[in-house]
């Protein structure tokens, strides 16, 4: 469900769609709301779209969807544009099937048998996403859409300036391809334009275009968690931040072997000095603040931190609430699941957050004067 609330705390709006909803979703500027749903696809349809049938998972595979709705208050809606990644596939498996085509000449197309693999070789055998698409921004100069596909390690920029129907093939809009994808990073591998040693991406989340008027302004920053790739981790988290190779409405790739979109390194990354004291394999997001700063969101450890360009911490908050009350100021729940599982103070975690100035119109109708602390402290009578 989502729900629209007054600062008085009254329902406006609640509105469900047939198709789960997951992960995020966002209001655009003319008031409509972006929303990312999952649709199941049965085995049947899933071989039918040119998977390997050995990664095909009885349960069914999940499709990734991306819509737009009109509110209408209070309970309704009105879809007036989706997108759908099963529109925008390419498989090289089986000639007799749908998709049929050379993955690594079409990079605005998605290889259905990569994740499909790749979760087959860490043993998810149930039914599983294919994406997992666990972010999603929006650039009104540009009318794209920018979104996080967390199982291919890698964050995609569409068209939304396509109608619905040329969101459902390969041409039109802005940048000419309908609603294939304009843009691609951060693992090369998915398209056959690179290595495991050219993955810079490990099924991150929340990438976020700087808005105009900040420090790197049209830039993407990125929290890398360092999760899974074949069953192995990264020892460490990172945020990344890099310049898209805008031309026009599209996007270059390098040209030559390999043909992969750029950057070929970040504008800028964050990492701990002792990379491993910075981890969190889930959530987790970063900001870029007026000042040049950047607020990063540990998400699995509930932490929030600013760092100077230089890297250097100058204010950091641990998430206080906990399921068995208050932590003590300045203590952390911080948790290392080991190969995926969930540890068992998972309790304080964080998706994300943002910050926001104190003049900002949405905080003017509440009273910001401070009401006491949340943390315990350690006093001689505790």
């Amino acid at each position: 469900m989502i729900y629209e609330i007054d600062p008085a705390g009254n329902l406006l709006w609640e509105y469900r769609y047939h198709f789960w909803q997951h992960h995020d979703f966002l209001k655009l500027p003319n008031g409509n709301v972006l929303m990312i749903v999952r649709e199941l696809k049965t085995q049947a349809e899933v071989v039918a779209a040119g998977a390997n049938p050995a990664f095909a998972s009885p349960d069914g595979l999940y499709n990734e969807r991306i819509i737009e709705v009109r509110p209408i208050y209070p309970d309704r809606a009105e879809v007036v544009w989706e997108w759908s990644l099963w529109d925008h596939l390419v498989q090289d498996y089986d000639p007799s099937k749908a998709n049929y085509g050379n993955v690594s000449e079409h990079p605005e197309l998605v290889d259905i048998n990569y994740t499909l693999r790749q979760l087959s070789l860490t043993k998810q055998t149930r039914n599983y996403a294919l994406l997992h698409a666990n972010g999603l921004d929006y650039n009104p100069e540009r009318d794209q859409i920018l979104f996080s596909a967390r199982n291919m390690s890698e964050i995609w920029i569409i068209d939304h300036s396509t109608t619905t129907e040329e969101a459902a093939g390969h041409t039109g809009g802005n940048g000419g391809k309908g609603g294939d994808l304009l843009y691609r990073w951060g693992n090369p591998q998915v398209y056959r334009a690179g290595t495991f040693a050219d993955q810079q991406l490990f099924w991150q989340h929340n990438p976020y275009w700087i808005p105009e008027g900040l420090p790197g302004a049209g830039n993407i920053l990125i929290f890398n968690n360092g999760d899974e790739y074949e069953g192995r981790y990264l020892d460490h988290s990172s945020v990344v931040e890099i310049t898209p190779p805008a031309s026009g409405y599209g996007y270059d790739r390098n040209e030559g072997a390999g043909s992969r979109y750029g950057p070929a390194q970040p504008a800028w990354s964050y990492t701990a000095e002792n990379a491993p004291d910075f981890i969190s394999r889930r959530l987790s997001n970063a900001q870029r603040l007026p000042n040049g700063n950047t607020m990063i969101v540990s998400g699995q450890d509930g932490v929030i931190f600013e760092v100077t360009p230089a890297g250097k911490t100058v204010w950091r908050y641990v998430n206080p609430v906990v399921e068995r009350g208050a932590l003590y100021q300045g203590e952390s729940m911080r948790v290392r699941p080991n190969q995926g599982g969930i540890g068992p103070l998972w309790n304080n975690f964080l998706y994300r957050a943002y910050r926001y100035a104190p003049d900002y119109p949405g905080l003017q109708h509440y009273d910001l004067t401070p009401k006491g602390t949340l943390e315990r402290y350690r006093n001689a009578g505790q």
